[in-house]
């Protein structure tokens, strides 16, 4: 049956105790819970990975094939009263310019003040993943022109949200590869965030939560195939599968 209610922030809101517990859990996903991993810039890359969700923060550049999230991170926590480092606070762009530059300055204090920020506000971290949850589901849906589409994905969005750690999957895939809307984030036209997650469930089964992990397997997989050959990303999918079973975990687990 279609749920047609529209998400209320209630609805998937969480104490900030149980967001405490999923920071860690993302954060072990991303980074294996070391603080180093808080500040990172992987190889490859054009941008700083941030915070226990790898918030995206690009330099001076054109060339944003990615969501952008960190300045609307910072924007969050100040929202939720959080005192910005100074150096923070009136900084839109990057400072580093590439990687070089970033990991060079590991150790300054500037680096070493902003991975501390990042371990101090991980349960605000996960509000704020929350908050791009929220915000996901009407997203996907206006990108659907056909009105049984818009139901399917409402109705497998809701499934997987009313399971005991179906909140936890979808926040953390939704940070981890984004809601599948935007249109370069793409290899050969076929998208693999949470919408086209949830367009690959089965819808029919009594683990709803099994078909969303089931699901987000085989949209990985199909991007790994699709994707260039130079960008050698075969080498992500163990990793990326090992992400997945942790949906199916108790929230308490420690991975």
């Amino acid at each position: 049956m279609v749920i047609a209610e529209p998400i209320k922030p209630a609805y998937i809101e969480v104490a900030q105790r149980d967001a405490l517990v999923i920071g860690q859990k993302i954060w072990m996903n991303e980074s294996s819970a070391k603080i180093e991993g808080l500040t990172s810039w992987n190889q490859g890359e054009h941008f700083a990975s941030l915070g226990i969700g790898h918030f995206i923060w690009y330099p001076e550049t054109n060339h944003r094939p990615y969501t952008e999230t960190f300045p609307d991170l910072l924007k969050f926590l100040k929202e939720r009263n959080y005192t910005l480092p100074v150096w923070l606070q009136n900084i839109t762009v990057n400072p580093w310019p590439n990687r070089e530059a970033f990991l060079a300055a590991k150790d300054t204090p500037q680096m070493t003040e902003l991975r501390q920020f990042m371990l101090d506000s991980i349960p605000d971290q996960v509000q704020f993943i929350i908050r791009r949850l929220e915000q996901a589901l009407p997203v996907m849906l206006q990108t659907l022109s056909n009105e049984a589409e818009r139901a399917l994905i409402k109705t497998q969005f809701y499934r997987v949200a009313q399971t005991p750690q179906g909140v936890y999957a979808l926040l953390d895939y939704v940070n981890f590869k984004g809601e599948g809307v935007a249109l370069t984030e793409r290899y050969q036209e076929q998208g693999w965030g949470l919408l086209q997650v949830l367009s690959a469930m089965t819808g029919n089964t009594a683990s709803p939560l099994q078909e969303f992990a089931d699901a987000a397997d085989v949209i990985l997989t199909r991007r790994v195939q699709n994707a260039p050959a130079e960008r050698q990303e075969s080498r992500w999918l163990l990793g990326w599968r090992n992400r997945l079973k942790t949906y199916l975990e108790p929230l308490t687990a420690k991975n």
